[in-house]
């Protein structure tokens, strides 16, 4: 005889506690962290704790570096790169300028809405065009959005001449200074798309065939997961997002310059893998990206209010990577696991 669906649930009871406990610390990892930087900024960072210093200066900054990592750890998540999204946030808002004003640009495009959504199309074919190539021909991603990163960066150059435009379109240029009861609007941005992400990854179907497909592409196939489907959209997201990453860039910056977005990606890889995010795709939590882009966000500011030099704050991403990836090894996650399930047996004794 078959057991009620009552006592069938009381016996699974405890593996979802010790799952939701292994989640919590996957997720939560990196606060003790956080919290003694926190605390160091305090003790010796003349002006760290001031809400303007927060506010301004550590959340509203990391709004730009917060939105391309959420676009990037579901592209990871799903077992791929996309190297490509650099260029895209130098290239989107480039695009649009160029085509709206006529101050250096071609005015073709005056209405600002439009030039807008010419930005965000363009990285729409962009994910298009590095989705068809991965997903259809089976070409490595990383070369291809290697590749896309140049070509895209040479595109770029050679439409702005090497110059900085300052005309921008009108809701471009409000975003920069725009606020709602005293939070940056792009601080608000940045907790609605972690919200949206979290929640689309852990509760939605696609979310979790996106899981499926970064742990294993094959069993996905197999499981009638449409992979190339899945595939052109992940890579069509992360171009979108980098272009609406790249138009808060341009609105915080007030202007467009040739150069944006260089070595980003760079930043964007090292919050997203401290953030639990793994590089062999299937593993880690939009919450766990989240708190990467505010750990670094905190660091930068410390070092930048203590006049570190820029290349020191380079060499720490660096060196903040390795140890991400060291904390990240099976070895240690294999710890963390046993940490989650001792405190998820304790919880249903």
């Amino acid at each position: 005889m078959s057991q009620p669906m009552s006592a069938v649930a009381s016996d699974d009871m405890p593996g979802r506690a010790m799952r939701r406990a292994r989640s919590f610390f996957r997720d939560l990892a990196l606060i003790p962290v956080i919290v003694l930087v926190f605390v160091f900024g305090i003790l010796f960072v003349p002006n760290f704790a001031t809400a303007n210093n927060i506010i301004s200066n550590i959340f509203s900054v990391s709004a730009v570096l917060g939105v391309a990592v959420v676009a990037q750890s579901i592209v990871l998540i799903g077992g791929y790169f996309d190297l490509s999204a650099q260029s895209v946030i130098g290239l989107a808002p480039m695009l649009m300028v160029w085509l709206y004003t006529t101050d250096g640009g071609i005015g073709a495009v005056p209405h600002p809405l439009l030039a807008i959504f010419l930005a965000l199309l363009l990285g729409a074919l962009v994910g298009f065009v590095n989705g068809i190539l991965v997903g259809r021909l089976g070409m490595n991603a990383f070369i291809v959005t290697l590749a896309m990163l140049i070509l895209l960066q040479g595109f770029t150059l050679g439409i702005s001449g090497g110059q900085t435009f300052t005309d921008l379109p009108g809701p471009v240029a409000a975003l920069g200074f725009a606020n709602m009861g005293g939070v940056p609007v792009d601080v608000l941005i940045l907790i609605a798309v972690i919200a949206i992400a979290a929640i689309f990854m852990r509760s939605a179907p696609t979310g979790r065939r996106i899981y499926a497909m970064g742990g294993n592409k094959e069993a996905a196939r197999a499981a009638g997961i449409n992979t190339l489907r899945l595939t052109v959209g992940l890579f069509v997201f992360s171009g979108v997002m980098a272009s609406f990453a790249g138009l808060m860039l341009s609105a915080r910056i007030a202007a467009v310059t040739a150069s944006q977005g260089n070595n980003i990606i760079f930043t964007v890889f090292a919050a997203a893998v401290i953030g639990g995010i793994s590089l062999d795709g299937g593993r880690g939590t939009i919450v766990g990206a989240a708190t990467g882009v505010l750990l670094l966000g905190m660091i930068q500011n410390i070092l930048v209010l203590s006049a570190v030099p820029s290349f020191w704050i380079d060499a720490t991403y660096g060196a903040i990577i390795l140890g991400a990836l060291l904390i990240g090894s099976d070895q240690v996650r294999s710890v963390l696991d046993r940490l989650g399930a001792a405190v998820g047996s304790r919880r249903t004794t």
